[in-house]
């Protein structure tokens, strides 16, 4: 027999529903398609390039969308792969690419920095903190499951 979804978890997915809506919103708003979105802003948390095995990895999309999304950002010329080794690469922005990034992705940015410098900082410390320690509980508990188990 199943579970009841606990109104905690109830009121916590409603939560990250509306709040993966606003970012699509936002991503609307400003012209850019939510992978274009999330992989600029995760160029631009790490400056004006990025290696490519960290894109797939902070992004949370998978290694298919971040390589059609990248296809297409190359094709507008908004950013080039550039070898770094004889196995990785590096994503890096273009002038052109620089400039969209200052119109759309900073922008959320700055908006996400207004709202965190409103804040008291302990509010923020302890913000971050229950959410790290719900990310590696819930880690472990993806580690210990099987394939299959949800049958």
């Amino acid at each position: 027999m199943r579970e009841p979804v606990s109104k905690v978890m109830k009121r916590y997915n409603y939560l990250l529903g509306e709040l993966n809506a606003v970012y699509h919103e936002m991503s609307l708003k400003l012209g850019l398609s939510d992978s274009a979105m999330i992989i600029l802003y995760t160029i631009c948390d790490q400056g004006e390039r990025c290696p490519l095995q960290d894109i797939c990895r902070y992004s949370g999309l998978s290694k298919q969308t971040v390589n059609s999304a990248l296809r297409k950002l190359e094709a507008e010329r908004v950013l080039y792969l550039e070898a770094a080794g004889s196995r990785n690469k590096t994503v890096c922005l273009t002038e052109k690419g620089m400039g969209l990034a200052e119109r759309t992705v900073k922008r959320i940015m700055q908006a996400e920095n207004e709202i965190y410098t409103s804040w008291p900082e302990q509010d923020v410390e302890k913000y971050l903190e229950l959410t790290e320690h719900f990310l590696t509980a819930l880690q472990e508990k993806a580690g210990q499951m099987k394939a299959g188990d949800g049958t």
